[in-house]
C-alpha cells in the first residue's frame, strides 16, 4: 500500500481531512505500506504521525510536516535513522522500536527531541549511546532488548547509559 491509499482510506474510515489532521495513525495496514512517500506531504497539520507495524525501510518525505511533534515507527524494517532533517526543530517524541537500527547518527538535528523508543534493535555499540549526549533535551530513553544490553542486569546497565547521556531522567521505564 501507498502512503497516499493508506491515507485516503483513513480519511474514508475516520470522516476527517488529511490536510486538516493533526493525529493521524496509518498503522498496520494491509497489504502493508512499504514507503514513506510523497502522499505525507499533505499532512501539513499533523502533529502526531503513527505509521507502525508496516514494511518501511527508510525514512523519508517529511518536509511539508512542519508541525510534527510525535513520529511513531515502531515494527517496520528501518535500518538507519535518517531523514529527519525537516523536522528536527519540532520533533519531540521518536517511537521506533522493533527496527534494524545500529546506529543513532541521523538524530543530530533533533535539537528539540524529548523521547526516544529504540528498543528491540540491533544497537551493539556504546559509542552509539555516547551521540546522544548531543540532545540536550533528551530526558526519556528506552533501551531494552538491544544487543548492548546482553550480559547485564537491569542495575548494571544504568550507570553506562547514564555515564555517556548525563542528561536522561528516564531510563527504560525508570526514573533515574
Amino acid at each position: 500500500t501507498t502512503c497516499t491509499k493508506a491515507i485516503q482510506e483513513w480519511e474514508q474510515k475516520t470522516g476527517q481531512t488529511a490536510a486538516e489532521a493533526t493525529e493521524v495513525k496509518l498503522i498496520a495496514f494491509n497489504p502493508p505500506i512499504n514507503k514513506m512517500d510523497q502522499g505525507l506531504n499533505q499532512l501539513v497539520n499533523c502533529t502526531k504521525l503513527s505509521l507502525s507495524s508496516n514494511n518501511i525501510e527508510k525514512i523519508m518525505n517529511l518536509g511539508n510536516l512542519r508541525n510534527l511533534q510525535i513520529l511513531s515507527l515502531g515494527r517496520n524494517n528501518i535500518k538507519k535513522i535518517s531523514g529527519l532533517d525537516d523536522v528536527g526543530g519540532t520533533l519531540t517524541e521518536l517511537w521506533i522500536s522493533y527496527n534494524y537500527i545500529e546506529k543513532l547518527d541521523g538524530l543530530q538535528s533533533c535539537a528539540q527531541l524529548t523521547t526516544l523508543f529504540i528498543s528491540n534493535n540491533k544497537i551493539k555499540s556504546w559509542e552509539e549511546i555516547s551521540r546522544l549526549n548531543q540532545l540536550p533535551e533528551l530526558k526519556n530513553v528506552l533501551f531494552t532488548s538491544n544487543p548492548i544490553y546482553e550480559g547485564y542486569s537491569r542495575e548494571d546497565v544504568r550507570p553506562l547509559v547514564i555515564k555517556r547521556c548525563p542528561q536522561i531522567e528516564n531510563l527504560d521505564g525508570s526514573i533515574v
